[in-house]
């Protein structure tokens, strides 16, 4: 008994190293005596195929999600730089857009001019660029950025638009300041084209609101004035200029005295965006006396 025990005391105490040779050869053997037999290796196929296929099957499902989260990624990528290309697109054709607008806006201007110089032909002119203004929505009172080393004189009539703007109240060297019809302090001497009717245009910026203007005074005997009338500067105005065109009748209605007319006009001129305007060099003073007078034969009368 005791040299039994002497011997399972020497095997139990086998170092690890040549325990694990000894199970090497022993697994060993086993392989061989498997192939040796005919034996099948199916419940080792079936015990690898239970542990190693779900593992497989994981690893494809994480490499599949691993790639479609790439792909993604790529095509976030993708959008986010043709996002930023879109934006890039847009961005430059909004400013070919605000300078096609811009463009055509100087043109329309330009062409008003054009026109208002073409239409006042008789009468010498510069063009001149609103530099400043009084506060408030309207130009009421405004600076123009010519004055006297231009010929601008005090009493110079201002037209814009398709018709009268103000008139010349004071002048520097090279500025100048116009008081607009639509001021409460104007005043001008009209006539209706169709029956030369005298009547006085007043500013009134209550009404300037609604574009337009006060006039008053109208002697139409023969109610021929209706609305859609012209209304044009008087030949008998002290100041301005014959012919300078004011607006249209838009409402007339008679006077308590039953003599008088009085009414409100259409102006055609923008007070809201003016910008440029022309100044007529030549007053109605300067006309007058080159004017010959009643009974005089010009160099171009017969």
């Amino acid at each position: 008994m005791k040299k039994l025990k002497k011997k399972f005391h020497f095997r139990i105490k086998l170092k690890s190293k040549h325990l694990l040779v000894i199970m090497t050869l022993f697994c060993l053997s086993a392989i061989v005596a498997t192939f040796s037999s005919g034996i099948t290796g199916a419940p080792f196929q079936e015990a690898a195929g239970m542990l190693v296929v779900p593992f497989e099957k994981s690893i494809s499902k994480i490499s599949g999600f691993l790639s479609s989260a790439g792909d993604s990624f790529a095509d976030k990528q993708k959008l986010l730089a043709e996002n930023e290309e879109l934006k890039a697109q847009i961005d430059s054709l909004t400013t070919q857009n605000n300078k096609l607008i811009q463009d055509q806006t100087e043109l329309t201007r330009l062409k008003e001019l054009y026109d208002l110089d073409e239409e006042y032909s008789e009468y010498p002119k510069i063009a001149a660029t609103i530099i400043s203004k009084d506060p408030g929505n309207w130009y009421d009172t405004f600076m123009i950025n010519k004055g006297s080393r231009d010929g601008v004189r005090v009493d110079n009539n201002v037209i814009a638009g398709r018709g009268l703007a103000g008139i010349v109240t004071e002048v520097g060297s090279s500025w100048a300041t116009v008081r607009a019809i639509i001021d409460d302090s104007s005043s001008v001497s009209s006539m209706t084209v169709s029956t030369a009717d005298n009547c006085v245009v007043e500013g009134d910026l209550g009404l300037i609101d609604e574009g337009k203007l006060r006039f008053t005074q109208l002697y139409d005997r023969e109610n021929k004035v209706t609305v859609g009338e012209r209304i044009v500067t008087s030949n008998i105005s002290e100041k301005f200029v014959e012919g300078l065109f004011i607006g249209y009748v838009s409402e007339v209605q008679q006077d308590s005295n039953n003599l008088t007319k009085s009414g409100t006009i259409v102006t055609p001129v923008d007070f809201q965006h003016l910008r440029e305007v022309f100044v007529i060099t030549v007053n109605k003073q300067d006309i007058l006396e080159d004017s010959p007078e009643d009974g005089e034969v010009t160099e171009n009368e017969e």
